[in-house]
């Protein structure tokens, strides 16, 4: 009974693993992306701007971090990536506002999004189609470097990251048109 008793209190007194989250206070989860996060061209008039994002609970061993915003319901039967951030240091815990392109932590590297260059491209979905969902997924990766370039395709970043992640967090909103 003694053994049993200590060891119930000794995983009481254990630290828990933080759990990684990601939030932002630009939008709540299940939100609605601002107008300051949608994209200025294909019809639509946003600001463009990459919004403010901040994470906690890395799990031991975090080295670097890769972010992905992704549109899974983009009629293009594939989703649509909107923005790859790979090799942000381990020390980050969060992107400023409008980080994309120039307020990135050093070492950071932007991928190629379906828009055909690097960067942030918000969110501008064809009318008709309702509100799509927009995830932000940022990954706890074990390595300090990511062997990716402005050149990298979403997708490519996105298996990179699923593929050697040791934790990842998710933060989804909706926008339609």
């Amino acid at each position: 009974m003694t053994s049993r008793l200590t060891l119930i209190l000794a995983l009481m007194a254990a630290p828990a693993h933080a759990e990684l989250v990601l939030t932002s206070p630009d939008f709540a989860e299940g939100g609605t992306l601002p107008e300051a996060q949608v994209l200025n061209g294909f019809g639509c008039s946003g600001a463009n701007l990459s919004p403010a994002l901040a994470w906690s609970g890395a799990p031991e061993g975090t080295k670097s971090y890769v972010l992905t915003l992704f549109d899974p319901d983009a009629p293009t039967g594939s989703g649509w990536w909107h923005w790859t951030v790979a090799n942000i240091p381990a020390e980050a815990t969060g992107l400023a506002a409008g980080a994309s392109p120039d307020g990135l932590p050093a070492g950071a590297v932007e991928g190629r999004t379906d828009f055909g260059k690097p960067g942030y491209g918000g969110a501008c979905p064809p009318e008709g189609t309702g509100a799509h969902r927009y995830v932000f997924t940022l990954y706890a990766m074990p390595e300090t470097a990511v062997a990716v370039d402005g050149q990298t395709s979403g997708a490519m970043v996105g298996f990179l990251a699923n593929a050697m992640a040791l934790e990842r967090a998710e933060l989804t909103v909706t926008y339609g048109r």
